[in-house]
């Protein structure tokens, strides 16, 4: 894929310095010889590339799109609500259904949110050593802190370390989250430029003490608004005696070989060999000290261990020919083993559930990409042509830029793949949480049709039309009781429009994010709220000398309409469908004063400080309130040494 340079957002005030003055930082540990001319270096020196090979620049701007992502992902959260406490899971309010994976998934994906995949992962080029600290306040007792620090030994090599780690206690009675992310990044490029390498080795555990929510006797009392219940600690949850945990390590390298000799990209043809090689070893397991009624009955009744691993190995060998009128063409084959299961079986009701699920998957596919004038054209393949899971997927999409604004795209998806493996195989020590489904689920097929339209001038609109055959999901047994999986015969239609406007007048603006979303058929089985809406209106300005500080300050609306929100199983780390209660229509406003001093941008939020006078039926889940009213601090700070 060819790599392309994204810009930054255009902050507001034009508060970006793009020369970096290496001397005001650590000067005792340079050369006092050098040049004025050396001891200068430019942002755009300091880059990052993603895993699809786009890069972008550092950058130290502040913008509202940057206040969107100051939180635990460090991503937008538009189509999602957090639950209480910071490192828990989040409810989806939206779906990208889009797919270019022939494998399945892991499960407990409610535990992934914030697990970095080979997609999160940036490789850095810089021209001195660069810092990034994130630090932001959570809920009672604890920090989240996100450090990175990156070098370049010479122009070819790169190392990166870095970790993000959680602690907090939270505002309700067994609710702590520890997490930690640790990240070992390099990249390598010979003088050359005809071998390029780059891998990452990532450490990961992410847990969180359960409680099951709010008791049902107890809602009255949290919506009452009564003072005695303002402390939320006084709140007796379903149990107090639970934990799961998500850890896994991943060692991953990729390099390829130019077998063409010249250094000239805009060469006639240029020829690549490539390989890249993962592996990823994970598990997932759920704590209890004593059986608890609310999942059913079990095995045992004084323990409760539910551990579930994955091996995943993965091998791709490449070869990419790009040549100036016929583009770029790259075809591969993928080579897969997987490892799934428990460490026994398990015989229920005089039936043997198997304990495993493994074997090899061979793959081939190909990507195609070309540009001809304004008009660009991209597609990819994948077919599973040897092993025991199916599956295949196409991708293609194609572009035209009316201006250097307007620029108008269209893509195409289509899918089939089997069932995350916790459909398929789930053991628990608790007797509903068992099932082997591997000989029964279908492939999940999803066709989608997307159109954007972008332009900061006018405003940027995006359609996607999803078609989804075999659906599967989780819901209640109404017979034997607990979650299970379930997969639909119905054809699934799902519609979704999303607009994103910024209006200015002055140094004020108000950023407007809207979302439409409509099931047109299988209702019952995705439920998702018919509108999701963010509006910003904010103030920016420069003050003191030489433009010192550059502050925006201002108030965010979120809202979306009342729908059956998704219900959470804490056993499973996973969402299920319910048809019982809805929950919506309720404001969420938060009071924002954000700043920059050079290269450190300062936040602090008053988040939800309308609860108080709005009404307490706000929930991220049925029986998992929403968070009260707090005000937070944090900041982002970028050393260039």
């Amino acid at each position: 894929m060819t790599a392309q340079i994204k810009k930054f957002d255009k902050p507001l005030g034009r508060e970006r310095n793009t020369t970096i003055d290496t001397t005001s930082q650590s000067s005792s540990v340079r050369d006092s010889k050098r040049t004025s001319k050396d001891k200068k270096a430019t942002i755009d020196m300091y880059k990052m590339v993603s895993h699809d090979l786009d890069t972008t620049l550092v950058d130290t701007s502040l913008t509202i799109k940057k206040d969107y992502k100051f939180n635990y992902l460090r991503k937008d959260n538009f189509e999602r609500i957090g639950f209480l406490n910071t490192g828990q899971t989040f409810n989806s309010l939206s779906y990208d259904l889009s797919n270019t994976d022939v494998m399945p998934m892991f499960g407990a994906r409610a535990r992934h949110f914030n697990y970095m995949e080979i997609e999160d992962i940036y490789y850095y080029q810089v021209a001195t050593p660069f810092t990034e600290l994130f630090y932001k306040t959570v809920f009672e007792q604890g920090h989240l802190l996100d450090a990175l620090f990156s070098v370049n030994t010479s122009k070819q090599f790169n190392m990166t370390i870095a970790y993000k780690g959680l602690r907090s206690l939270g505002k309700y009675q067994h609710q702590l989250t520890s997490t930690g992310n640790f990240r070992f990044i390099t990249n390598y490029t010979t003088k050359n430029n005809r071998y390029k390498l780059r891998g990452h080795i990532v450490m990961q555990d992410l847990l969180n003490e359960e409680n099951g929510g709010l008791r049902d006797i107890d809602l009255v009392n949290f919506e009452s608004g009564n003072k005695e219940f303002k402390d939320r600690s006084v709140f007796d949850p379903v149990f107090e005696n639970a934990e799961n945990i998500l850890e896994g390590k991943r060692f991953h390298l990729e390099h390829q070989y130019q077998i063409t000799k010249s250094n000239d990209s805009l060469q006639k043809a240029v020829l690549n060999v490539g390989h890249v090689i993962s592996f990823e070893d994970k598990y997932y397991q759920f704590v209890q000290s004593r059986q608890n009624e609310f999942f059913g009955e079990a095995f045992l009744s004084n323990q409760i261990n539910d551990k579930v691993t994955l091996e995943d190995f993965r091998n791709r060998f490449f070869v990419n020919f790009k040549e100036r009128t016929l583009g770029n063409i790259k075809v591969n084959l993928d080579y897969y083993n997987y490892n799934y299961g428990y460490n026994a079986l398990v015989i229920l009701e005089g039936s043997t559930i198997t304990n495993r699920l493994k074997g090899d998957v061979v793959e081939a596919g190909g990507a195609y990409e070309n540009t001809f004038g304004k008009f660009q054209v991209k597609g990819e393949f994948g077919i599973n042509v040897a092993g025991d899971l199916k599956g295949n997927f196409f991708k293609g999409s194609a572009g035209y830029s009316f201006s250097d604004d307007i620029k108008l795209g269209a893509t195409f998806n289509s899918s089939s793949k089997v069932a995350n493996y916790n459909y398929l195989l789930y053991h628990s020590d608790y007797l509903n949480y068992n099932w082997d489904n591997s000989n029964t689920f279908n492939n999940v097929q999803t066709q989608q049709l997307a159109v954007e339209l972008k332009s900061e001038k006018f405003a940027t609109i995006s359609l996607d039309y999803s078609n989804i055959t075999n659906y599967t999901y989780f819901a209640e047994d109404d017979t034997s009781g607990g979650i299970k999986p379930f997969q639909t015969d119905n054809i699934v239609n799902y519609l979704r429009l999303k607009l994103n406007k910024e209006i200015g007048f002055g140094k004020f603006a108000l950023d407007n994010t809207i979302m439409y979303q409509n099931v047109l058929n299988g209702d019952n089985i995705l439920n998702v709220p018919q509108f999701i809406t963010r509006n910003t209106f904010y103030y920016s300005n420069h003050f003191f000398k030489k433009k010192a500080l550059f502050l925006q300050t201002g108030i965010t609306f979120k809202y979306f309409t009342e729908y059956n929100m998704n219900g959470y199983d804490p056993l499973l780390a996973e969402f299920y469908v319910q048809n019982d209660t809805k929950i919506g229509n309720f404001p969420m406003l938060d009071f924002f004063v954000n700043a920059k001093v050079r290269t450190m941008r300062i936040y602090l939020k008053a988040e939800h400080f309308n609860s108080a006078w709005t009404g307490y039926k706000f929930y991220s889940a049925p029986n998992y309130p929403y968070r009260d009213f707090i005000v937070r601090f944090g900041l982002v700070w970028n050393f260039f040494l």
